[in-house]
């Protein structure tokens, strides 16, 4: 009668259910199908674990006496074959098994890591196991040592068997009737996880050690290991050490205790049946087994050996990493081919980001969210991503991603504003400026508070966030300059449909993400020019994109960092600008210092108006708390760039003491001077000899003399009365000009050069 063995119930592909195990048959099923009896530590279930009853009826179940004669003849019948086989027929034995398999063809999970080779993510193979590569530089030497000594202690030393551990198994088994240590080395265990038997027999065992052999023959031993500490079975879904290690202690097996090592040696055993988030008090027995058999080695004191059998087993499996999620999704998603992706991301500053925009949404409301974005500011990388305060929070959109969702800015696209009037000479961060109430064809800006400032300087209207000043200067700007300039720095702005633009851009009435948002500001800190971001490790950096001049950059800078900080903040360190969308919908704070730009977003995902979202009281101090936990020293902005001008107001030049609007009551002011040439938009094509360039003629009508002149905000040398003046150009592009006199009217001018 053939005995029912443990490989007669294996199921040859069970179906799995939710916790990782097989559908429709016990554990030890399982475990006993990946390692059948007699062959090593993976082999068996050893004779201290239970007893498991034979599922045959009572009247048909084997005697002891016939099971003992039975295993001493696999024993010794297995031994002669393996003696043959090395003696005289292992070439043929070679060929006629044919390659072995080794293991380049696996399917592995896919890994995203961070700059530091930390793992934010893994994915499941479609097979839906954790199946994490390993080699033995990437587990703790301590878990190594444990290992060989108890599974195979002269792996080093063999050519893929030991035939002094398999001797002293088959006379074992003959003396005692029972399997008392396995045969099997570490090398005959990868043959068999590479090459999965379904029953057991003398030709599977045979086929195994040719397949050592093989393997030996093939690869290096730490090849060999490697295929090990891969594939090795943990129980569930769990294959390999590095996702046995994260499931059961949360960590890398770079740094285990004494205690987690030998635990983790003894689950492949029978990993099942030892999972400790099934059956710990099986686990902490095989893992205490483990440690007695290894503290004869002299590898461990027997205080160390004491030490690790308190420690506690875990429990409970915990999830694997998931840090910066839709980071990992998407670059999953660019490069679906490759098996492990490097980001810029840093895993440490993505936690804690991850942590606070958790802390902080819930405090604003259940169906709040919140999103940030952090950038090296020299480089463009991307040192954190948070789209979302939790990954799995349905009410919160979680899986959405608001880093790159298109929202209104509110007011913070005014610095770029201001910074093309810097640029174009128009007005400086010391010049007056009125903000009263003004019409313009029908659109009359007001201010968020419904109040009005005055006279103001245009440092203290940015600072302020006054919206009338901001849109005087965008009228003198033009909104489409503005949306050029910007698109021209790689962050496109996005219009209602069917609109054109118009001055409420100033205000909000446009879109724009995030991470594009947060791009334009660090271009701020750089000096003008914008570093395309990037969030992959290793990607060429492309080349910096202009923003704006550095003089008009440095002008932006200054005045933010003088922005009134957020309540219990200290201010002057971090130069910010806040943002409220039409209809408290979105609320923004980006910021920067000289190293770090961070960019921050609340709201709700559905865009729902929230009574009382500000900008200043949500996002800002988000801001803060996100640069306090940098970890890092606020390092100053770039310094004064040449030809910018540090003066009061009393002592600017006369065109930049005061700005004057095109418009005053809802009617528009004819210039008093007016530049006839080159006319407004005009292109005008470079000539020149000898590699330089002929001047351009600048033709003024009206005005009461002296004019002066600029040219992209730098003055022309005066001529008294002179009303044609000449300029030479640096090349090709675009030039703003402008002409002002003795009354403060001025005229101004874009042509473009090529």
């Amino acid at each position: 009668m053939k005995r029912d063995t443990p490989e007669a119930r294996a199921v040859t592909s069970p179906q799995r259910g939710e916790a990782g195990a097989p559908m429709g048959s016990s554990s030890e099923a399982i475990a006993r199908q990946a390692c059948a009896p007699g062959e090593g530590a993976l082999d068996s279930i050893s004779s201290s674990d239970p007893p498991h009853p034979s599922p045959l009826p009572k009247g048909e179940r084997e005697s002891a006496p016939s099971r003992w004669r039975r295993r001493a003849a696999f024993a010794a019948i297995g031994a002669v074959w393996l003696v043959a086989a090395i003696a005289g027929g292992i070439t043929g034995l070679f060929e006629a098994f044919g390659p072995p398999p080794l293991g380049r063809d696996l399917e592995m999970s896919r890994l995203v890591l961070d700059r530091n080779g930390k793992l934010l993510r893994a994915y499941l193979t479609s097979e839906g196991r954790w199946r994490l590569a390993a080699t033995r530089d990437q587990v703790d030497p301590q878990y190594l040592q444990a290992l060989f000594a108890y599974e195979d202690k002269r792996f080093l030393d063999h050519h893929g068997i030991d035939p002094l551990a398999f001797s002293r198994a088959a006379i074992q088994l003959i003396t005692n009737g029972r399997i008392v240590s396995g045969g099997s080395t570490l090398t005959m265990q990868v043959a068999r996880l590479l090459e999965p038997r379904e029953h057991r027999s003398l030709d599977a065992k045979l086929r195994q050690t040719v397949r050592a052999l093989q393997l030996e023959w093939a690869l290096s031993k730490d090849e060999i290991i490697a295929l090990y500490l891969t594939l090795a079975p943990f129980g569930g879904n769990l294959e390999g050490v590095r996702a046995a290690s994260y499931a059961y202690f949360g960590k890398e097996p770079r740094r285990l205790t004494l205690g987690e090592a030998a635990l983790l040696v003894a689950l492949p055993q029978s990993p099942e049946h030892r999972r400790p988030d099934r059956n710990p008090e099986a686990a902490k027995h095989a893992r205490d087994r483990v440690l007695d058999r290894i503290a004869g080695d002299g590898l461990f004191s027997d205080a160390e050996i004491a030490h690790a059998k308190q420690e506690k087993v875990p429990t409970a499996r915990q999830p694997m990493p998931l840090v910066a999620p839709h980071a990992a999704d998407q670059a999953l998603t660019r490069t679906p081919s490759e098996g492990e992706i490097r980001l810029t991301i840093d895993a440490g500053l993505q936690r804690l980001l991850e942590g606070l925009a958790r802390e902080r949404a819930q405090t604003l409301g259940p169906d709040m969210s919140a999103a940030l974005v952090v950038v090296d500011n020299p480089t463009g990388e991307v040192l954190a991503r948070v789209a979302s305060p939790d990954y799995f929070d349905e009410r919160r959109a979680g899986q959405v991603d608001l880093t790159q969702a298109v929202r209104s800015p509110g007011s913070a696209l005014k610095p770029f504003i201001y910074g093309l009037g810097f640029e174009d000479g128009l007005i400086h961060p010391e010049s007056l400026i009125e903000d009263r109430p003004i019409r313009y064809a029908g659109y009359a800006p007001e201010n968020f508070d419904l109040t009005f400032q005055g006279i103001v300087t245009v440092r203290r209207a940015l600072q302020l966030s006054l919206n009338v000043p901001a849109v005087a200067v965008l009228d003198e700007v033009g909104p489409s300059r503005l949306i050029a300039r910007l698109a021209q720095a790689g962050a496109p702005l996005v219009l209602p449909r069917r609109e054109a633009p118009g001055l409420a851009l100033g205000l909000g009435g446009v879109g724009v993400r995030l991470t594009d948002l947060t791009m334009l500001y660090a271009g701020l800190a750089r000096g003008g020019a914008v570093a395309p971001l990037i969030e992959r490790l290793g990607a060429p950096q492309a080349s910096p994109l202009r923003l704006m001049e550095p003089v008009a950059a440095w002008y932006v800078a200054t005045t933010l960092l003088g922005t009134p900080p957020p309540e219990s903040a200290a201010g002057g360190r971090i130069a910010f600008k806040t943002g409220t969308s039409y209809g408290y919908r979105d609320a923004w704070a980006i910021g920067f210092d000289g190293k770090h730009t961070i960019g921050v977003w609340t709201g709700r995902p559905d865009g729902a108006p929230v009574a009382g979202l500000v900008g200043r009281l949500s996002a800002a101090p988000i801001l803060f708390d996100a640069f306090a936990r940098l970890g890092q020293p606020l390092q100053p902005l770039k310094g004064m760039p040449n030809g910018a001008l540090v003066a009061t107001t009393a002592k600017l030049p006369p065109p930049l003491k005061r700005f004057t609007s095109r418009a005053s009551a809802g009617e528009a002011m004819a210039p008093k001077v007016h530049i006839v040439f080159p006319p407004n938009g005009a292109s005008l094509e470079l000539s020149g000899i000898y590699g330089e360039l002929d001047p351009i003629a600048i033709k003024i009508a009206g005005g009461t003399p002296p004019l002066n002149v600029l040219a992209n905000g730098l003055p022309l040398p005066a001529r008294k009365s002179a009303r044609t003046l000449f300029f030479a150009p640096d090349g090709p592009g675009f030039v703003r000009l402008t002409v002002t006199d003795a009354t403060g009217a001025a005229d101004s001018v874009m042509v473009r050069l090529q």
